[in-house]
């Protein structure tokens, strides 16, 4: 039996389900998700390993029309980790709108085969309503496939892997069977942090927040993993939200991103989390960069 291998990217618009997407096809968590949007903002990379194939899937930040230099750093990140990958699964939520005809010739540049993925169908009340979705994109040109599926229900997912198969190539493995995501320790923990920040906050808090790990430290006495991480956000008004009245909304955030940590370190962690202002840090390259928004070159 033949071994098949692809990388495959994961491109959007913002909030249409692609972290749920790709949690869902490799089977655990890696990437967090939200309600709101732009929650993506890193490249993440995730692995699913069979006897039969190897697909490296690869989740882009939301691609979309950006105002800040951070939301443009994003967005460029997106588009560059397009450019090496087999074959593109277009994640789509409502019908057409103006900015995907941008979105499609940019993609068709590429030279990939591109599925086009209705997700959130469990969130539609009858068929009619995924034919019109998908005649809208189908005015655009041609797909390779049009797969209406469910990341959060894992409904036909499997019809979406067939799919992709059908575009990968005859190849051994390229990463070990046990390896599901390329996700480093401190990109781990700032992300499980900020996805309870997004959760508990409102409006423009949770957008203006950036977490950086400061300090990772085993504790072989209290047999813990001790974590700081310092939590940067733009205003004054800001850091008090974050707070909240007595502390209470910051020890919220604390608690609830401890017990992820404590799920993926599989020990328990001690986590020491703090506020600073950096006034107006999304419009300034230099501060995008050193908190780890930047893009390479290669």
């Amino acid at each position: 039996m033949t071994h098949k291998f692809a990388f495959v990217g994961i491109a959007g618009k913002p909030n249409v389900g692609k972290s749920t997407l790709i949690n869902a096809l490799i089977g655990e968590k890696i990437a967090i998700t939200s309600e709101k949007a732009q929650t993506t903002r890193h490249r993440i990379l995730g692995v699913k390993t069979t006897p039969n194939f190897q697909l490296v899937f690869v989740d882009t930040p939301g691609i979309h029309e950006s105002k800040h230099v951070l939301n443009q750093m994003i967005v460029k990140q997106a588009n560059q980790a397009l450019l090496d990958v087999d074959v593109m699964l277009w994640v789509v939520d409502r019908k057409k709108q103006p900015y995907d005809d941008k979105l499609y010739q940019t993609f068709k540049t590429l030279n990939i085969p591109i599925i086009l993925v209705i997700n959130k169908i469990d969130q539609l009340s009858n068929k009619s309503d995924i034919d019109a979705m998908i005649m809208s994109y189908l005015t655009l040109g041609d797909f390779d496939a049009v797969i209406p599926i469910s990341a959060l229900k894992e409904t036909y997912l499997q019809h979406l892997e067939a799919s992709i198969l059908e575009h990968a190539y005859e190849e051994g493995p390229m990463f070990p069977e046990d390896y599901t995501s390329d996700q480093q320790e401190y990109q781990i923990i700032s992300e499980w942090i900020r996805e309870k920040i997004l959760s508990l906050t409102q409006q423009e808090v949770p957008h203006s927040a950036a977490v950086i790990v400061e300090s990772i430290e085993e504790n072989k006495k209290q047999k813990t993993l001790d974590i700081r991480a310092l939590i940067i956000v733009e205003r004054d008004s800001q850091k008090k939200i974050l707070i909240g009245k007595q502390g209470e909304k910051l020890k919220q955030i604390g608690m609830l991103a401890r017990q992820d940590l404590n799920k993926t370190f599989h020990r328990k962690v001690h986590l020491e989390l703090w506020i600073k202002v950096k006034k107006d840090w999304r419009n300034k390259m230099q501060d995008v960069m050193r908190f780890g928004y930047g893009v390479t070159s290669d």
